[in-house]
Protein backbone atom coordinates (compact mmCIF):
# COMPACT_ATOMS: atom_id res chain seq x y z
CA UNK A 1 0.00 0.00 0.00
CA UNK A 2 2.84 2.40 0.91
CA UNK A 3 4.58 1.67 -2.39
CA UNK A 4 1.34 2.27 -4.30
CA UNK A 5 0.72 5.61 -2.57
CA UNK A 6 4.30 6.69 -3.24
CA UNK A 7 3.79 5.76 -6.88
CA UNK A 8 0.64 7.84 -7.20
CA UNK A 9 2.28 10.81 -5.45
CA UNK A 10 5.33 10.62 -7.70
CA UNK A 11 3.12 10.25 -10.78
CA UNK A 12 1.05 13.28 -9.78
CA UNK A 13 4.19 15.41 -9.48
CA UNK A 14 5.24 14.25 -12.92
CA UNK A 15 1.87 15.29 -14.37
CA UNK A 16 2.16 18.74 -12.79
CA UNK A 17 5.56 19.20 -14.43
CA UNK A 18 4.25 17.96 -17.81
CA UNK A 19 1.34 20.42 -17.65
CA UNK A 20 3.54 23.23 -18.93
CA UNK A 21 4.97 21.24 -21.84
CA UNK A 22 2.46 21.95 -24.60
CA UNK A 23 2.07 25.69 -23.82
CA UNK A 24 5.87 26.02 -23.72
CA UNK A 25 6.18 24.14 -27.01
CA UNK A 26 3.56 26.40 -28.57
CA UNK A 27 5.59 29.45 -27.57
CA UNK A 28 8.88 27.92 -28.74
CA UNK A 29 7.71 26.95 -32.26
CA UNK A 30 7.06 30.60 -33.00
CA UNK A 31 10.83 31.15 -33.26
CA UNK A 32 12.24 27.60 -33.59
CA UNK A 33 11.44 24.98 -36.23
CA UNK A 34 9.84 21.77 -34.87
CA UNK A 35 12.85 19.68 -35.89
CA UNK A 36 15.37 21.97 -34.19
CA UNK A 37 13.22 22.28 -31.07
CA UNK A 38 12.82 18.50 -30.80
CA UNK A 39 16.49 17.72 -31.36
CA UNK A 40 17.82 20.60 -29.25
CA UNK A 41 15.69 19.76 -26.21
CA UNK A 42 16.76 16.11 -26.43
CA UNK A 43 20.44 16.99 -26.84
CA UNK A 44 20.40 19.37 -23.87
CA UNK A 45 18.58 16.84 -21.70
CA UNK A 46 20.98 14.09 -22.83
CA UNK A 47 23.96 16.15 -21.67
CA UNK A 48 22.38 16.53 -18.23
CA UNK A 49 21.41 12.85 -18.17
CA UNK A 50 24.92 11.69 -19.06
CA UNK A 51 26.34 13.86 -16.30
CA UNK A 52 23.95 12.35 -13.73
CA UNK A 53 24.75 8.80 -14.82
CA UNK A 54 28.51 9.42 -14.67
CA UNK A 55 28.53 11.28 -11.35
CA UNK A 56 26.37 8.67 -9.66
CA UNK A 57 28.28 5.76 -11.20
CA UNK A 58 25.31 3.99 -12.75
CA UNK A 59 26.05 0.66 -14.50
CA UNK A 60 25.38 0.40 -18.20
CA UNK A 61 22.14 -1.29 -19.24
CA UNK A 62 22.32 -4.86 -20.46
CA UNK A 63 22.21 -5.57 -24.21
CA UNK A 64 18.76 -7.07 -23.69
CA UNK A 65 17.55 -3.66 -22.47
CA UNK A 66 18.58 -1.78 -25.60
CA UNK A 67 15.41 -2.59 -27.55
CA UNK A 68 13.19 -1.33 -24.74
CA UNK A 69 15.31 1.81 -24.38
CA UNK A 70 15.04 2.39 -28.12
CA UNK A 71 11.24 2.13 -27.88
CA UNK A 72 11.26 4.65 -25.02
CA UNK A 73 13.47 7.00 -27.06
CA UNK A 74 11.27 6.72 -30.14
CA UNK A 75 8.13 7.30 -28.08
CA UNK A 76 8.98 10.09 -25.64
CA UNK A 77 12.35 11.53 -26.68
CA UNK A 78 11.73 11.82 -30.42
CA UNK A 79 8.16 10.94 -31.38
CA UNK A 80 5.96 12.87 -28.96
CA UNK A 81 8.02 16.09 -28.90
CA UNK A 82 8.38 16.20 -32.70
CA UNK A 83 4.77 15.32 -33.49
CA UNK A 84 3.35 17.79 -30.97
CA UNK A 85 5.65 20.54 -32.23
CA UNK A 86 4.43 19.86 -35.78
CA UNK A 87 0.83 19.81 -34.57
CA UNK A 88 1.21 23.11 -32.71
CA UNK A 89 2.13 24.83 -35.96
CA UNK A 90 -1.47 24.15 -37.04
CA UNK A 91 -3.55 24.12 -33.84
CA UNK A 92 -3.55 25.94 -30.53
CA UNK A 93 -2.18 24.47 -27.32
CA UNK A 94 -5.73 24.58 -25.93
CA UNK A 95 -6.98 22.33 -28.71
CA UNK A 96 -4.08 19.94 -28.18
CA UNK A 97 -5.45 19.36 -24.67
CA UNK A 98 -8.32 17.44 -26.29
CA UNK A 99 -5.88 14.75 -27.32
CA UNK A 100 -3.99 14.64 -24.02
CA UNK A 101 -7.29 13.39 -22.59
CA UNK A 102 -6.78 10.22 -24.65
CA UNK A 103 -3.27 9.55 -23.35
CA UNK A 104 -4.33 7.56 -20.25
CA UNK A 105 -6.28 5.13 -22.42
CA UNK A 106 -3.30 4.76 -24.76
CA UNK A 107 -0.97 4.15 -21.81
CA UNK A 108 -3.36 1.60 -20.27
CA UNK A 109 -3.70 -0.22 -23.58
CA UNK A 110 0.06 -0.56 -23.97
CA UNK A 111 0.30 -1.54 -20.29
CA UNK A 112 -1.76 -4.59 -21.23
CA UNK A 113 0.15 -5.28 -24.46
CA UNK A 114 3.68 -4.57 -23.24
CA UNK A 115 3.53 -4.49 -19.44
CA UNK A 116 1.48 -7.60 -18.77
CA UNK A 117 -1.09 -5.76 -16.66
CA UNK A 118 -4.74 -6.81 -16.58
CA UNK A 119 -7.06 -4.13 -15.12
CA UNK A 120 -10.61 -5.10 -14.22
CA UNK A 121 -13.54 -4.10 -16.49
CA UNK A 122 -14.58 -1.37 -14.07
CA UNK A 123 -11.20 0.28 -14.61
CA UNK A 124 -11.86 0.64 -18.34
CA UNK A 125 -15.31 2.08 -17.56
CA UNK A 126 -14.00 4.87 -15.34
CA UNK A 127 -10.96 5.44 -17.54
CA UNK A 128 -13.18 5.87 -20.60
CA UNK A 129 -15.57 8.13 -18.67
CA UNK A 130 -12.72 10.34 -17.50
CA UNK A 131 -11.32 10.62 -21.01
CA UNK A 132 -14.75 11.48 -22.39
CA UNK A 133 -15.23 14.26 -19.83
CA UNK A 134 -11.86 15.79 -20.70
CA UNK A 135 -12.67 15.71 -24.41
CA UNK A 136 -16.15 17.21 -23.99
CA UNK A 137 -14.80 19.94 -21.73
CA UNK A 138 -12.00 20.83 -24.16
CA UNK A 139 -14.25 20.79 -27.24
CA UNK A 140 -16.80 23.00 -25.48
CA UNK A 141 -14.12 25.68 -25.27
CA UNK A 142 -14.17 26.02 -29.04
CA UNK A 143 -11.15 26.64 -31.21
CA UNK A 144 -10.58 26.06 -34.90
CA UNK A 145 -9.36 22.63 -35.88
CA UNK A 146 -6.93 21.40 -38.49
CA UNK A 147 -6.91 17.92 -39.98
CA UNK A 148 -3.12 17.94 -40.25
CA UNK A 149 -2.66 19.17 -36.69
CA UNK A 150 -5.20 16.72 -35.31
CA UNK A 151 -3.56 13.79 -37.11
CA UNK A 152 -0.17 14.77 -35.71
CA UNK A 153 -1.65 14.80 -32.20
CA UNK A 154 -3.27 11.37 -32.61
CA UNK A 155 0.07 9.94 -33.72
CA UNK A 156 1.79 11.70 -30.80
CA UNK A 157 -0.61 10.13 -28.28
CA UNK A 158 -0.03 6.64 -29.69
CA UNK A 159 3.77 6.79 -29.57
CA UNK A 160 3.73 8.50 -26.16
CA UNK A 161 1.49 5.83 -24.65
CA UNK A 162 3.89 3.18 -25.94
CA UNK A 163 6.90 5.05 -24.55
CA UNK A 164 5.25 5.47 -21.15
CA UNK A 165 4.32 1.80 -20.83
CA UNK A 166 7.68 0.51 -22.08
CA UNK A 167 9.63 2.86 -19.85
CA UNK A 168 7.57 1.97 -16.79
CA UNK A 169 8.12 -1.74 -17.38
CA UNK A 170 11.88 -1.20 -17.63
CA UNK A 171 11.85 1.14 -14.60
CA UNK A 172 10.93 -1.75 -12.34
CA UNK A 173 14.43 -3.10 -12.84
CA UNK A 174 16.62 -0.13 -13.83
CA UNK A 175 14.90 2.62 -11.87
CA UNK A 176 12.79 5.49 -13.20
CA UNK A 177 15.41 8.19 -13.64
CA UNK A 178 17.92 5.74 -15.05
CA UNK A 179 15.52 4.69 -17.83
CA UNK A 180 14.89 8.19 -19.17
CA UNK A 181 18.58 9.08 -18.79
CA UNK A 182 19.76 6.05 -20.76
CA UNK A 183 17.07 6.64 -23.42
CA UNK A 184 18.29 10.21 -23.82
CA UNK A 185 21.94 9.12 -24.03
CA UNK A 186 21.04 6.45 -26.59
CA UNK A 187 19.38 9.02 -28.84
CA UNK A 188 21.98 11.76 -28.23
CA UNK A 189 24.16 11.26 -31.35
CA UNK A 190 21.17 11.46 -33.69
CA UNK A 191 19.58 14.39 -31.84
CA UNK A 192 22.83 16.36 -31.69
CA UNK A 193 23.40 15.85 -35.43
CA UNK A 194 19.84 16.98 -36.23
CA UNK A 195 20.19 20.04 -34.01
CA UNK A 196 23.38 21.10 -35.77
CA UNK A 197 21.82 20.49 -39.18
CA UNK A 198 18.76 22.61 -38.35
CA UNK A 199 20.26 25.60 -36.55
CA UNK A 200 18.21 28.83 -36.76
CA UNK A 201 19.20 31.12 -39.61
CA UNK A 202 19.24 34.12 -37.29
CA UNK A 203 19.82 33.93 -33.54
CA UNK A 204 18.94 37.62 -33.07
CA UNK A 205 15.35 37.03 -34.14
CA UNK A 206 14.70 34.57 -31.32
CA UNK A 207 12.85 36.11 -28.39
CA UNK A 208 13.43 35.50 -24.69
CA UNK A 209 10.11 33.66 -24.39
CA UNK A 210 11.29 31.06 -26.90
CA UNK A 211 14.57 30.57 -25.03
CA UNK A 212 12.76 30.14 -21.71
CA UNK A 213 10.36 27.68 -23.31
CA UNK A 214 13.26 25.69 -24.76
CA UNK A 215 14.87 25.59 -21.32
CA UNK A 216 11.65 24.35 -19.72
CA UNK A 217 10.97 21.56 -22.20
CA UNK A 218 14.65 20.52 -22.14
CA UNK A 219 15.13 20.31 -18.37
CA UNK A 220 11.67 19.69 -16.96
CA UNK A 221 9.55 18.14 -19.73
CA UNK A 222 12.37 16.00 -21.11
CA UNK A 223 14.12 14.90 -17.92
CA UNK A 224 12.87 15.94 -14.47
CA UNK A 225 9.22 15.16 -15.17
CA UNK A 226 10.07 11.67 -16.40
CA UNK A 227 12.08 10.92 -13.26
CA UNK A 228 8.89 11.23 -11.19
CA UNK A 229 6.56 9.86 -13.87
CA UNK A 230 8.38 6.60 -14.54
CA UNK A 231 8.90 6.05 -10.82
CA UNK A 232 5.18 6.55 -10.30
CA UNK A 233 4.20 4.16 -13.08
CA UNK A 234 6.62 1.50 -11.83
CA UNK A 235 5.48 1.68 -8.20
CA UNK A 236 1.77 2.31 -8.61
CA UNK A 237 1.00 0.40 -11.81
CA UNK A 238 1.14 1.62 -15.39
CA UNK A 239 -2.59 1.52 -16.14
CA UNK A 240 -3.71 2.98 -12.82
CA UNK A 241 -1.19 5.81 -12.34
CA UNK A 242 -1.52 6.62 -16.04
CA UNK A 243 -5.04 7.89 -15.29
CA UNK A 244 -3.48 10.88 -13.52
CA UNK A 245 -2.78 12.21 -17.01
CA UNK A 246 -6.48 13.08 -17.15
CA UNK A 247 -5.74 15.91 -14.74
CA UNK A 248 -3.04 17.48 -16.92
CA UNK A 249 -5.37 19.72 -18.98
CA UNK A 250 -6.90 21.16 -15.82
CA UNK A 251 -3.51 21.75 -14.20
CA UNK A 252 -2.51 23.60 -17.35
CA UNK A 253 -5.62 25.78 -17.26
CA UNK A 254 -5.12 26.48 -13.56
CA UNK A 255 -1.52 27.46 -14.24
CA UNK A 256 -2.72 29.83 -16.95
CA UNK A 257 -5.16 31.38 -14.49
CA UNK A 258 -2.62 31.87 -11.72
CA UNK A 259 0.38 32.95 -13.81
CA UNK A 260 -1.23 34.62 -16.82
CA UNK A 261 -4.35 35.94 -15.11
CA UNK A 262 -6.75 34.05 -17.37
CA UNK A 263 -10.25 33.43 -15.92
CA UNK A 264 -11.09 30.03 -14.42
CA UNK A 265 -14.65 29.07 -15.34
CA UNK A 266 -17.00 27.32 -12.94
CA UNK A 267 -17.39 24.55 -15.52
CA UNK A 268 -13.67 23.85 -15.21
CA UNK A 269 -13.94 23.41 -11.45
CA UNK A 270 -16.93 21.09 -11.85
CA UNK A 271 -15.22 19.02 -14.53
CA UNK A 272 -12.08 18.79 -12.40
CA UNK A 273 -14.08 17.45 -9.47
CA UNK A 274 -15.65 14.75 -11.64
CA UNK A 275 -12.27 13.82 -13.09
CA UNK A 276 -10.80 13.43 -9.61
CA UNK A 277 -13.60 10.98 -8.77
CA UNK A 278 -12.96 9.03 -11.99
CA UNK A 279 -9.23 8.85 -11.27
CA UNK A 280 -9.90 7.65 -7.72
CA UNK A 281 -12.29 4.94 -8.93
CA UNK A 282 -9.94 3.89 -11.74
CA UNK A 283 -7.15 3.58 -9.15
CA UNK A 284 -9.34 1.30 -7.03
CA UNK A 285 -10.03 -1.10 -9.90
CA UNK A 286 -6.63 -0.95 -11.61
Amino acid sequence: MKSSLQGWGSGLLGVVIFSGSLPATRVAVVDFTPLFLTSARAAIAALLAATCLAVLGQPRPRPADLLSLAIVAIGVVIGFPLLTALALEHITSARSIVFIGLLPLATATFAVLRGGENPRPAFWLFSGLGSAIVIVFAISGGGAGSLIGDCYMVAAIIVCGLGYAEGAKLSRRLGGWQVICWALVLSAPLMAALALANLPLSWHAIGSAAWLSLAYVSVFSMLVGFVFWYRGLALGGIAGVGQLQLLQPFFGLTLAGLVLGEPIAASMLAATAIIVVCVALARRFA
